[in-house]
């Protein structure tokens, strides 16, 4: 094993959904290691760099399997509350991350170790987005199905298009990684951690200080924005399926950006470029960073990490 030269840069890789799940094939265990794998190459070339790394992740599809789960056993096993399915994915989608780098890494060599923290993350219980939630999750149902479910589980639901009735949770705003200083003191001795995956689990303290859990869904991309201010993250990488971030996207005008200022993006952000379903939280997450202290943003194609580094492909946000 070889001892890559570790530097003093820190980074957040958020990897998207499809870094593990495809829409295109069945959601099995063994389709979403063969993935991870392929996803994790081009982090590996990261950290051949030196770079020190935090990585977090989506879990909306595993999320929605669990829940599922859930739902149809609901008369021989209690039901879990959502906190706690978005920390058993988030334990079960963190191993196999670490396990898949551990074996990209010991394939190239490099001697780096590979943790993964189940986190929590604070938020605000007074936050509007929990008193009116449109977040939608899990499986469709008739109408009467989904008020009854309503009535007896106290599910907020409302209808999902033409397709059916859906469970809505609230998406809070992320304020704090509670496991932030130990994820740091970790980075800063050359783990490589796996973190805040699927935005982490929601809490709030009480007035007193005591940890409560929230039935909500953190957005992974705002939460790897307030992982990488936690730790001291100087960049953030945002890994999605667009090579570009675009202007008037899908229309005959689209303009793919390459380079972009953050008042430059803020300026955009406020002319309604960027929908709240798709590249919205992603701008987001790289306006708060940027915000915060952080000195880059990169929003790239998985595959085109490396190219996106070096100018070749992908956005690339900065300070002004």
């Amino acid at each position: 094993m070889s001892k890559v030269q570790i530097t003093s840069s820190v980074a957040v890789v958020a990897l998207g959904g499809n870094a593990i799940s495809s829409p295109n094939e069945p959601d099995t265990i063994t389709n979403q290691f063969r993935h991870t794998r392929d996803a994790l190459s081009a982090v590996a070339d990261l950290i051949h760099r030196g770079y020190r790394i935090a990585i977090s992740h989506g879990n909306g599809p595993q999320v929605g399997n669990a829940l599922l789960r859930v739902e149809l056993a609901k008369d021989r096993t209690p039901m879990l509350p959502l906190g706690i399915i978005v920390a058993d994915t988030e334990g079960g989608m963190g191993y196999m991350i670490e396990q898949c780098l551990q074996n990209v890494l010991l394939r190239r060599k490099i001697a780096r170790e590979v943790v993964t923290i189940v986190s929590q993350v604070l938020v605000d219980p007074r936050d509007p987005a929990l008193v009116n939630p449109t977040k939608f999750i899990g499986q469709f149902y008739s109408e009467n199905e989904a008020k009854r479910l309503a009535e007896t589980e106290g599910w907020s639901v409302k209808p999902y298009g033409d397709r059916g009735w859906r469970r809505v949770v609230g998406s809070p705003e992320p304020l704090q990684i509670l496991n932030g200083p130990t994820i740091k003191q970790l980075i800063e001795d050359g783990k490589i951690v796996i973190a805040a995956g699927g935005g982490g689990i929601p809490v709030y303290r009480e007035d007193d200080g005591w940890l409560e859990g929230v039935d909500a869904v953190i957005d992974k991309d705002r939460a790897s924005a307030i992982l990488a201010r936690d730790i001291g993250a100087q960049e953030l990488f945002i890994l999605t399926e667009a090579e570009f971030v675009a202007l008037d996207y899908g229309k005959p005008t689209q303009k793919n950006l390459r380079r972009a200022t953050l008042s430059e993006i803020e300026a955009y952000y406020k002319q309604g470029h960027f929908p709240a379903g798709s590249m919205g939280p992603k701008i987001e997450a790289a306006m708060k960073f940027l915000r915060t202290g952080g000195q880059r943003v990169i929003i790239c194609a998985l595959a085109k990490l490396m190219d996106s580094l070096d100018g070749n492909s992908g956005t690339t946000i900065v300070p002004d």
